[in-house]
């Protein structure tokens, strides 16, 4: 497998488990399933189900905060394109047109922002800093 078929297998993965959870989901879904039921139809109705547990599984994550599964979930994803691109490299030209007409629904990526903090407490005084989410349960 060349490194361009590689690529993209791995940039199709991350674009469909990107925008399960987002408005574009079905127009994603939608572009997935039309690609298998060209060119593997037999398995067509069976990633469509995949592909809709995987979102539940990704809604659930999120949820909770486990960023390892939507991690696995991405990897599963890119495994099971690089398979059909591998069993089909006629697919990717098809696969490049569907990721080019979803890009434009990609969630944007915030950039990295440094944040400093500095605190000083004196006597039985107390400082709470955070560079995003804080619980704090006092007993």
């Amino acid at each position: 497998m060349g490194p361009e078929i590689a690529e993209l297998a791995r940039t199709a993965g991350t674009t469909v488990v990107a925008l399960m959870a987002g408005q574009a989901w079905e127009s994603a879904r939608d572009g997935v399933v039309a690609l298998w039921q060209r060119f593997q139809p037999a398995r067509a109705e069976a990633v469509g189900g995949e592909l809709e547990a995987t979102r539940d599984d990704l809604l659930l994550a999120r949820r909770s905060g486990d960023t390892d599964t939507e991690a696995e979930l991405t990897a599963e994803w890119q495994a099971r394109v690089r398979r059909l691109l591998l069993a089909q490299p006629e697919v990717a030209d098809e696969l490049r047109r569907i990721l080019a007409e979803l890009s434009p629904e990609l969630p944007e990526r915030r950039p990295s922002v440094e944040i400093r903090l500095n605190a000083e407490a004196s006597g039985s005084g107390r400082v709470y800093q955070a560079g995003r989410d804080q619980h704090i349960t006092e007993r």
